[in-house]
């Protein structure tokens, strides 16, 4: 089973509230991978909205995308591309 993992900031100017959080786990949901959002040692599955919310995460903040699978490759870029873009 495939694993990638990368140290990313997050640059949506309102970080993973919300809407941008509810983006990122449509996103999440299209794959069969696992995918975890990490900030400060702290790991979250990353298709739940209610766990991402816990982390807190603000414009400018690094979290580590991690995702497990044999669609790996395809979830990671597409959620790298969504944290990493300047607008909503």
């Amino acid at each position: 089973m495939e694993e990638i993992k990368e140290k990313i900031t997050v640059n949506n100017p309102h970080g993973l509230h919300v809407r941008p959080a509810a983006v990122f786990v449509q996103i999440a949901n299209k794959f069969d991978s696992r995918v975890f959002l990490e900030k400060n040692g702290e790991r979250v599955d990353g298709k739940s909205i209610i766990t991402i919310l816990s982390l807190g995460v603000h414009k400018g903040m690094e979290v580590t995308l991690i995702a497990e699978g044999n669609d790996a490759a395809q979830a990671f870029a597409e959620l790298k591309q969504y944290l990493e873009k300047k607008d909503d």
